[in-house]
């Protein structure tokens, strides 16, 4: 049995931690900042750090790699077309891993960087997807085109409903907020916001989110809802628009919200 918990660093992003309680190994996901890791190694000083997961290279993702690779010797694995600090093994497309005895299947999600990947646990249903989906929205086109932002999170969508998404920040009230103004009748997001709302309220995180309840709430995975294309079409005029084309005003409206 694996436990996930979510160690806090810097002010919204989030570092996951993976559990083997029985044989007393964990492995991280993404450790922008080595303190909270090993803060939380150190009061567990018969646990073992033995994986280091990278979803892509931006320094509040990788800033403490090479500090908890020092100190521990974990592996350290990470996207094939990035420079990720101290990277033992190059993940690409299709690739599995083994982590805590668990099969993790990787997947291509270029958009926020170019070669951003996920990580994916079928038996499970764990998706730890970095910033490329978050909850209520996506992260923001760095280095990609909207064509493949919109195909990586078409494909993270086609995942089952049950898939437990564990993103890397803490945006989901501000995401809310931007999904409401693009699909204000939805009775979903109005409830979504009610509900996280209440749980920062008590310190409590909004992760990990589910994909049904982002295929239900997030403007990104709806940009073929007729309500979503209605109000794009208030916002620039009636047009036919592809799908990407959709997401991509969609994109460039939440940049400016």
């Amino acid at each position: 049995m694996i436990n996930i918990e979510a160690l806090p660093a810097f002010s919204d992003n989030y570092i996951w931690l993976l559990q083997d309680p029985a044989l007393r190994h964990c492995a991280v996901v993404d450790p922008g900042d080595a303190a909270p890791v090993e803060k939380w190694l150190s009061s567990h000083p018969d646990w073992k750090l033995t994986d280091i997961l990278v979803t892509h290279h931006h320094f509040d993702h990788v800033g403490g790699v090479e500090q908890l690779k020092a100190a521990t010797g974990a592996r350290v694995t990470g996207p094939a077309n990035e420079k990720i600090p101290a990277r033992d093994v190059a993940l690409s497309e299709g690739d599995e891993i083994q982590v805590l005895g668990q099969t993790l299947r990787i997947i291509e999600v270029p958009g926020h960087t170019l070669g951003h990947i996920a990580y994916y646990q079928a038996e499970n249903n764990w998706l730890f997807c970095g910033d490329t989906l978050f909850a209520a929205g996506c992260g923001r086109l760095f280095e990609g085109t909207p064509e493949q932002m919109h195909d990586s999170l078409t494909r993270l969508a086609a995942l089952p409903a049950s898939t437990a998404v564990y993103c890397t920040h803490e945006y989901t009230l501000s995401n809310l907020r931007f999904a409401l103004a693009a699909e204000p009748d939805n009775d979903d997001i109005a409830q979504r916001i009610s509900n996280v709302t209440q749980w920062r309220q008590n310190d409590q995180i909004s992760l990990p989110s589910s994909l049904e309840l982002e295929l239900a709430t997030n403007p990104f995975l709806r940009t073929d809802k007729p309500s979503i294309l209605q109000k794009l079409d208030e916002r620039s005029g009636t047009h036919e628009r592809s799908p990407v084309q959709a997401f991509a005003e969609l994109r460039a409206w939440k940049d400016n919200f």
